[in-house]
């Protein structure tokens, strides 16, 4: 399920918790799903168990995952739409950036966004 690139510049840790963040996006993750433990996780990728718990620890400080003694790591089901929400519209930036790149203009594409909301309250 997880997967690192240990060829990144970007820690492994960040790396982690960005997984994390995109499959609750998808819905691969839900609220109260389990998490693999900290060994689990950090064997199956070949990483040390402190890059893990350092990610893990992150999520939780942000109240993305919590913690039950003895049972492990669980995704917080309380901030799940907001994490939702901002992971969308992170990902809409980046299209938007990578757009502005190809010399997309910004009225072209608030026409389609408008259009898109238009065809979409229609069919609702």
């Amino acid at each position: 399920m997880f997967s690192i690139k240990t060829q990144s510049r970007i820690p492994i840790f960040e790396q982690l918790k960005k997984q994390i963040l995109e499959y609750i996006s998808a819905g691969v993750l839900h609220g109260d799903d389990q998490l693999p433990s900290v060994r689990m996780l950090a064997s199956s990728l070949g990483i040390n168990p402190n890059t893990v718990a350092k990610a893990y620890q992150e999520l939780e400080a942000k109240h993305i995952i919590y913690k039950v003694q003895g049972k492990g790591c669980f995704i917080c089901p309380d901030h799940i739409d907001v994490l939702i929400r901002e992971e969308k519209l992170s990902q809409f930036d980046d299209c938007v950036r990578d757009m502005k790149r190809h010399s997309i203009a910004a009225d072209e594409l608030e026409g389609r966004i408008r259009r898109i909301y238009r065809e979409e309250d229609q069919h609702a």
